[in-house]
């Protein structure tokens, strides 16, 4: 026959009172850690994995890149000619794109300028787009793509209608022009839709870069 003595009980209770504590601080960790992870992935940054070839060579299809939305959460102009973004589709509500911004229209706030890759300044009227020949224009002036490679700018000879981008547009590109849908078929995308900028690649790990 054995009988429990008070010290094994005052024991026992404290063991259980130090299973339910360490319980508890792995449960509101793991809460933590969920909490953080959502605010992360909902406002400031969050992982994609790129679909078909349309951005190639900058970025091949199965790749992975990392998006930051923070200032466009914030609402900060943060978005220039020469960025890549990821932007909901306006025609299916399931699909998002990632393409190159070439233009955008005037600044919705300030309004004094607008800015083209390679240009200079323009008043806050729209801004023209064309593309004539597989070149670019805004505002009528050519403009340098520089992150096109030479076999695409001298491959690529579609045309393009001249479009205007109002406050708070811009006007998209695939870097695989001759087999991206972009701009030339949905038009302008308006700010809006954008999630954000695409700012690193990091899968595969052997080309992990700073987008550009």
């Amino acid at each position: 026959m054995v009988t429990n003595t008070p010290q094994a009980s005052t024991g026992a209770n404290d063991a259980a009172q130090n299973i339910r504590r360490e319980v508890f601080e792995f449960v509101r960790m793991v809460v933590l850690f969920l909490v953080l992870f959502l605010v992360l992935k909902t406002f400031v940054l969050e992982g994609y994995e790129v679909q078909g070839p349309s951005m190639e060579p900058t970025l091949h299809n199965s790749e992975r890149i990392l998006v930051f939305k923070l200032p466009h959460v914030l609402g900060f102009d943060s978005i220039e000619p020469g960025d890549i973004v990821v932007f909901d589709s306006t025609d299916d509500a399931n699909k998002r794109y990632v393409k190159r911004v070439v233009a955008e229209g005037p600044r919705p706030e300030g309004g004094n300028t607008v800015s083209a890759v390679g240009e200079g300044s323009y008043g806050p009227r729209d801004v023209s787009v064309s593309l004539e020949r597989g070149r670019l224009f805004v505002d009528h002036h050519l403009v340098e793509e520089s992150y096109l490679p030479e076999e695409i700018r001298d491959t690529f000879d579609a045309s393009d209608p001249e479009r205007e981008l109002g406050a708070g547009q811009y006007y998209v590109l695939g870097d695989n022009r001759n087999v991206s849908k972009d701009s030339r078929s949905f038009g302008p995308v308006n700010d809006d839709v954008v999630i954000g900028k695409a700012v690193l690649r990091f899968w595969p790990l052997s080309k992990f870069s700073i987008l550009r």
